[in-house]
């Protein structure tokens, strides 16, 4: 596993992270203790960064989290969360410092902590990023000790590109891969030039690029790659990235011409992603133990050429693009 700075904070994190949305829900029956056995295998196979959020199985995530950390004893990995989803409506008037505070309160109980390593901003509308006094509201709950630093997660690159103009915001978290890749383009530098870490998510683009889905795969009505295929429940970007199911298929098998032998289609996928020196972690999820061992693995990868990354910038611009590039 190899390591990485985490934006401009004095600490390093394994360039693979683990997504703990998964063993949370919203992707089919996952038990308890194959959530666990996940978690584990990631941690024993190097992952020292923890992504989370309290929304996750309506606390389970975090509360799994906690119990294998507990069991486990020893240094603790970094450990992220999220807030401000649990708002119903789910309305930019929530984002308040007292609401998100009780959310933090509900957060440090579940992960049986009393400061949290990262809070991150869950995906809010847009017009919170233009709120000043919410991101007053994060420095002053940071100041009373209950978490140690705050970031955002983002839909959209320009709600990334005006959350890091706030001072003390030390993360973003974005989905790219390689069917999102406008954040390349100017964010990535900007948060370089600001010392911001970037968390990558959505790596797969909701298991499309592992390569094992087919036309005939068929998804439990808890799965989101079901039950919001069309954005139904919330932003279809996190749905196969919003790409049709169909066209992300087809650009799949122009994908699998360029990996290389002996990795996996999901390996080399993740290894794209860290192509990029402007990402500090990638958090696939897992399922499972082989799964966590698998993402994990992506680290040991060579660098992919400079010849596979033009023909995966060629395949995007040309099926993926028109159906994502300038929507998010």
């Amino acid at each position: 596993m190899k390591y990485r700075a985490f934006g401009r904070l004095p600490v390093t994190v394994s360039e693979i992270g683990f997504g703990a949305w998964q063993i949370g829900g919203s992707w089919g029956d996952v038990s308890e203790a194959d959530g666990k056995a996940a978690l584990n295998a990631a941690l024993d196979a190097g992952v020292t960064f923890v992504d989370t959020a309290d929304v996750y199985g309506d606390g389970r995530s975090e509360k799994i989290i906690a119990d294998v950390l507990k069991a486990r004893g020893g240094d603790r990995p970094f450990v992220a969360t999220k807030a401000g989803r649990r708002l119903n409506p789910h309305v930019a008037a929530g984002y308040t410092p007292e609401n998100i505070e009780a959310f933090i309160d509900r957060s440090l109980k579940n992960l049986g902590v009393e400061c949290l390593d990262l809070v991150q901003l869950h995906c809010p509308p847009t017009e919170v990023y233009y709120t000043p006094a919410l991101f007053d509201g994060l420095e002053a709950i940071k100041k009373a000790g209950k978490i140690a630093n705050y970031g955002v997660s983002v839909e959209k690159v320009e709600e990334a590109l005006k959350a890091i103009e706030y001072p003390g915001v030390v993360s973003v978290q974005i989905i790219y891969n390689i069917f999102r890749q406008r954040p390349d383009h100017l964010f990535f530098a900007e948060a370089k030039k600001r010392g911001v870490g970037v968390i990558v998510r959505v790596p797969l683009a909701s298991g499309l690029l592992s390569g094992k889905i087919t036309a005939d795969t068929k998804f439990a009505d808890d799965d989101h790659r079901k039950f919001n295929r069309n954005g139904e429940f919330f932003d279809v970007g996190e749905t196969f990235c919003g790409v049709p199911f169909g066209v992300g298929l087809e650009a799949v098998e122009e994908i699998r011409k360029l990996v290389p032998a002996g990795a996996s289609m999901a390996a080399f996928a993740l290894k794209w992603i860290l192509m990029a020196d402007a990402v500090s972690v990638v958090i696939p999820g897992a399922r499972n133990e082989a799964q966590a061992i698998g993402n994990a693995a992506a680290s040991d990868l060579a660098a992919l050429s400079a010849d596979v990354m033009a023909a995966t910038r060629e395949i995007y611009a040309r099926l993926v693009a028109p159906h994502v590039h300038h929507r998010w």
